[in-house]
């Protein structure tokens, strides 16, 4: 659950913050009706990939492709293009 406070209530209302976040929530900060800031726990120990994906799929930074990929191709033909690719970079 993410909850919104304007920098003003930010600032009068900063103990209540960290209590939300402590708490497990997100708490975004805004400026002029617009996020700016995110006040969020901190994960601690390890978190799996399945588990991280998830939560970037629910705060909406990644989605599901709409259909399924295909298997992968390589785009190189010859192998050893990476290592080309990052000398000619030098």
């Amino acid at each position: 659950m993410t909850s919104i406070y304007s920098t003003y209530e930010a600032k009068a209302k900063f103990s209540e913050i960290i209590r939300r976040a402590r708490g497990g929530h997100r708490v975004v900060i805004s400026y002029r009706g617009k996020p700016v800031a995110e006040v969020r726990p901190i994960q601690t120990g390890e978190i799996s990939l399945a588990d991280r994906l998830k939560d970037l799929e629910e705060e909406g930074v990644l989605s599901r492709p709409a259909k399924p990929v295909g298997r992968l191709t390589p785009i190189a033909r010859r192998p050893g293009a990476l290592r080309r690719f990052l000398d000619s970079r030098e």
